[in-house]
């Protein structure tokens, strides 16, 4: 019964994480609102005092977005080259 109930809340807690927004289908967006020749930064966490990982300059894949941070800003999941985190959805547009 034990391992019932954990297999049980294993595979509820990974449909829950899943289906989150951070999670879902990777999908290509461009960098737009950003001044000419200006790189978009990727940062450790959806927060704008968060460590700068990364830059997007013209394009990345992004995995989903949501606005549940402590700013309620939207962040999306990015990923641009070997590049892991989180960017401002205002300055991304759908390919």
């Amino acid at each position: 019964m034990r391992v019932s109930l954990a297999l049980a809340a294993a595979l509820s807690l990974s449909a829950t994480l899943a289906s989150g927004p951070a999670w879902a289908e990777p999908e290509p967006y461009r960098i737009s609102g950003l001044p000419p020749g200006e790189a978009l930064s990727i940062r450790a966490e959806p927060d704008p005092a968060a460590e700068q990982v990364g830059e997007i300059r013209v394009r990345a894949l992004v995995f989903g977005c949501t606005n549940d941070t402590p700013s309620r800003t939207t962040w999306c999941r990015v990923k641009a080259g070997r590049t892991l985190g989180w960017a401002r959805r205002r300055y991304l547009a759908p390919e």
